[in-house]
């Protein structure tokens, strides 16, 4: 495989979403791209948690409300879904601040929303 830093861990979930975006094209609610992948990834035997929940710390407490990654996939891959026109800037941000909780080395932006799946790859620079 490619030298690409985490690499054999990107290739497997991008190359599900493909997959799935091949079949099933744009325009459909992110619910349905979640459902259509987690049986992509029991297929393809890839490890994931779906809609993983992490607690936020803030100075000596942990706040109420928590986030929901929509995956986490070969234990340490935070994998975010969208079904829009395209990926905002906000979404990258989201996604780094997901990775930075979840002390994840390595997260993943799916859009299904396009006419060809987009995705971003994004490393969590404090773990590397």
């Amino acid at each position: 495989m490619s030298k690409l830093k985490y690499g054999d861990k990107s290739y497997p979930i991008i190359g599900a979403c493909m997959e799935v975006h091949s079949i099933l094209g744009p325009g459909l609610l992110e619910i349905v791209y979640k459902d259509a992948l987690e049986y992509e990834f029991q297929k393809r035997g890839i490890p994931y948690e779906r809609e993983k929940k992490y607690e936020v710390a803030y100075k000596e407490i942990i706040l109420p409300h928590y986030y929901f990654a929509d995956f986490v996939v070969f234990g340490d891959v935070i994998l975010e879904i969208k079904a829009v026109s395209g990926i905002a800037e906000e979404f990258t941000k989201q996604t780094l601040n997901y990775m930075a909780l979840a002390k994840s080395p390595l997260g993943i932006i799916a859009n299904f929303g396009a006419m060809s799946l987009q995705h971003k790859r994004l490393l969590n620079k404090a773990l590397i």
